[in-house]
């Protein structure tokens, strides 16, 4: 009896996330579709212009997807070689005392607020970037770039270094023992093997860096202009559902706008999660295989 009862809790406590997931594209849909109404779906994702308080507004979000797309692309040139270069150096290269103080360092980094990493970026980043490349204003696409591909480390590395634990010894030992060296060994054996897993931890740092707010709101410079180069004034979707909704009336055009581009974002990333879903499980059958 009370293994049924243990049962019937869990199952309960593991499908209350899909209800959950439901209620937020249950309001998603409802509260961003009434927005079609007034703006065609094609003029809404590629319009030029983002003015939704203006007399008549104008309801383009082109610029913030473009910007959402710089700042992505940006922050993973930083945070996948430096990602990826450290779980190689951790597990394949570090001795047990350097690994055991990079690990938890690096891991420790994820639990850091993303407000602080904006109020970093601001304070150190900012200046320093406006004052060594004379730049009217330091709040641009490659300062939120630079923060969120630090933020994403993280999650790059951890998965990553999973990813090379589960490549099995005896790939290793076999290319050892055909004569291959040990950085032979590394780039061209473990790194293939774990190439799935890798390339998994790179969706998911890409999807961490789509779905941050504080962070790129404080550091991008809220400038709703198609970006041109990355050190100019920027605003992604999400700094710009964050800087709005509070000045959005309930139920008003700009209101619906705003779930509009939720649900665009929401799509976005979902996108992006299946597609790691789906990488990860083909690595996970490979492996498997190959045990």
């Amino acid at each position: 009896m009370k293994e049924k009862i243990y049962r019937w809790f869990f199952s309960v406590l593991a499908f209350s996330s899909l209800v959950f997931l439901a209620g937020i594209i249950f309001v998603l849909f409802k509260e961003g579709l009434p927005i079609f109404r007034e703006v065609s779906f094609f003029n809404f994702v590629f319009g030029s212009s983002w003015y939704p308080t203006y007399s008549p507004p104008e309801f383009g979000i082109l610029p913030l997807i473009l910007a959402s797309g710089l700042v992505t692309a940006g922050a993973m040139v930083v945070c996948v070689p430096l990602g990826v270069g450290s779980a190689l150096f951790i597990h394949e290269l570090s001795s047990e005392r350097t690994r055991s103080i990079l690990k938890p360092m690096i891991e420790l980094l994820s639990g850091v607020p993303s407000i602080l990493f904006g109020f970093f970026g601001i304070v150190v980043i900012a200046p320093f970037i406006q004052t060594t490349l004379n730049l009217p204003t330091g709040l641009c696409g490659f300062t939120a770039s630079l923060v969120l591909g630090i933020m994403a480390i993280p999650t790059v590395c951890s998965i990553s270094e999973d990813a090379l634990g589960y490549v099995p010894k005896s790939f290793r030992e076999a290319s050892l023992a055909l004569g291959a060296n040990r950085w032979q060994t590394l780039t061209r054996v473990v790194l293939p093997a774990a190439g799935s897993g890798i390339s998994t931890s790179i969706i998911l740092g890409m999807s961490r860096i789509v779905g941050e707010t504080m962070t790129v709101l404080m550091v991008s410079g809220g400038a709703a202009v198609i970006p041109t180069s990355f050190f100019i004034p920027i605003r992604p979707m999400t700094s710009t559902i964050a800087a709005e909704m509070g000045e959005s009336a309930m139920g008003s055009s700009h209101y619906h706008a705003l779930f509009a581009i939720g649900l665009v974002l929401f799509l976005i990333t979902l996108a992006l999660n299946i597609a790691a879903e789906l990488i990860s499980r083909k690595y996970r059958m490979k492996l498997g295989l190959a045990q």
